[in-house]
């Protein structure tokens, strides 16, 4: 069977919103292979004994995404970018509820160089989210390039073409982040 087109991804998602019988099915069997490869890409910076598997984030962040029955998708673009925010928001509340219960300061987390960024040192999990935040309240669209591509993987056209601004736009929004996000959690420690 083909890879489907976007617009067949799309067209799934509609038919999923409208309920149809066997659309979650199809859906899931067309878009498991990214989820996956976000999900795995979010929890490389995990520890090595984190409790989440990619396969249980993939399944629970499919659950909530075809949960949004009023939601009209506009593209696949769209829906990776939301599965993106679903998983970052899966993994922030495990390191909460960790958090709670073993008062450990939060799941660490590795921001580097593969994900476009040179310092190896660990973060707090939460303290990004926070500082995330923050970013998010100044300016949502660098708040969201951060998000896609630290949580999500996605490349810099990627990027570009899911919040349908430039390449360079997006360079320039990931090197002001990357510099705030740096500060605040310095700011934190």
């Amino acid at each position: 069977m083909d890879v489907p087109a976007g617009d067949d991804i799309t067209q799934l998602l509609d038919q999923v919103r409208q309920g149809q019988d066997g659309a979650a099915d199809r859906l899931a069997s067309r878009v498991y292979g990214e989820l996956h490869r976000i999900a795995v890409n979010a929890m490389r910076r995990e520890d090595p004994g984190h409790t989440l598997q990619p396969t249980e984030l993939v399944d629970e962040a499919f659950l909530r995404l075809i949960g949004h029955r009023s939601l009209t998708w506009q593209n696949r673009n769209q829906f990776y970018a939301l599965a993106a925010t679903t998983i970052r928001r899966i993994l922030l509340d495990h390191a909460r509820a960790r958090r709670r219960i073993k008062r450990d300061h939060g799941i660490r987390v590795t921001f580097d160089e593969s994900a476009g960024h040179v310092a190896p040192d660990s973060l707090d999990l939460v303290a990004l989210d926070d500082a995330l935040e923050r970013l998010g309240t100044a300016s949502p669209r660098q708040a969201k390039v951060v998000e896609l591509r630290f949580f999500g993987g996605l490349e810099v056209e990627e990027i570009a073409e899911v919040l349908a601004i430039s390449p360079a736009t997006v360079k320039r929004d990931w090197t002001f982040a990357r510099a705030f996000l740096l500060q605040s959690l310095e700011s934190f420690s």
